[in-house]
């Protein structure tokens, strides 16, 4: 049985603590040294371990390292959230609304797979894409605030992109997202080619399930991510794979073997009832022209 202390939120919180030691210029026996506390301990702490966490500690540790209000607030947070196996996270609520803790998640993952039945994928939405949907979605931010969440999620896709290492990216997207129109026809033309051309590399699968397909698993199946983390020696996992589900109010992350497993038969109904990655490259080309076209 799992221990305890590998439930996400205690993972989360020891990646932040390693990230800000390292830019605190510290190794770990010397933070320990400083913070009068076992280097067992901090070690524990950094490896999401450690089930009984207190405040103070995490309040000590943000002290030393410099890390600032805002973040400490979200990593006391994240210390609270400590015994639980899925997680609801309510935006506000422990951890500050403007905390992502999504983000961390997938800066860690080795492979993601994803369904997305009515939108591009965040990993793969060109500027103006994204800067279409920013634009309703935070109608009350200044226009730097809504450019500082474009440049974000700009940001977040080097991961894909990246030299070493990139993530590997398998997504099935519904046709319902080549058709719905964000921005205009010209930022869906550019889009769709965007898409296409991302498909060529090695580490990126893109199918698109037509809407003749139906409903492969029998049921309207929500948009999910399902974060893989890799496997050290003896194919053990290094963390348990975790299922993301976005909300309008809160995210919820599925972490318990039988939730994932399902999504994980979910996702292999809907991609074998895809297209092909061959011929959803065409139909996005295809689609990106008929856009052109409308555009003149």
């Amino acid at each position: 049985m799992p221990d305890a202390g590998s439930t996400l939120p205690r993972r989360q919180l020891g990646r932040y603590l390693t990230e800000w030691r390292t830019r605190a210029g510290l190794s770990q026996a010397k933070a320990a040294q400083l913070l009068e506390m076992g280097a067992t301990s901090l070690n524990r702490l950094e490896k999401g371990q450690n089930s009984r966490i207190k405040s103070r500690d995490i309040q000590a540790i943000c002290d030393l390292y410099g890390v600032h209000e805002d973040l400490t607030t979200a990593l006391i947070g994240l210390a609270r959230q400590s015994n639980v196996k899925s997680w609801w996270h309510q935006y506000g609520d422990v951890i500050p609304k403007d905390f992502d803790v999504y983000v961390g998640l997938e800066a860690a993952a080795v492979r993601l797979v994803s369904y997305q039945p009515d939108l591009v994928p965040g990993l793969l939405q060109t500027a103006d894409y994204d800067r279409s949907l920013v634009q309703l979605a935070w109608a009350d931010s200044t226009d730097a605030e809504r450019e500082q969440r474009v440049q974000i999620k700009t940001h977040r896709q080097n991961i894909v992109t990246r030299k070493t290492q990139p993530v590997t990216l398998d997504v099935v997207i519904g046709e319902a997202a080549l058709r719905r129109v964000a921005g205009s026809r010209k930022v869906m033309a550019t889009q769709l080619r965007h898409l296409a051309d991302m498909s060529t590399r090695p580490n990126v699968t893109i199918q698109v399930l037509p809407f003749e397909a139906g409903f492969p698993d029998g049921i309207s199946m929500p948009p999910f991510v399902i974060l893989e983390f890799g496997n050290a020696a003896y194919a053990q996992a290094v963390e348990p794979p975790v299922v993301y589900l976005e909300g309008a109010v809160g995210d919820m992350y599925l972490e318990k073997p039988d939730d994932v497993n399902r999504y994980h038969r979910s996702y292999e109904g809907i991609r074998q009832a895809a297209w092909d990655a061959a011929a959803s490259r065409n139909l996005l080309r295809q689609v990106a022209r008929e856009y052109e076209q409308r555009e003149r």
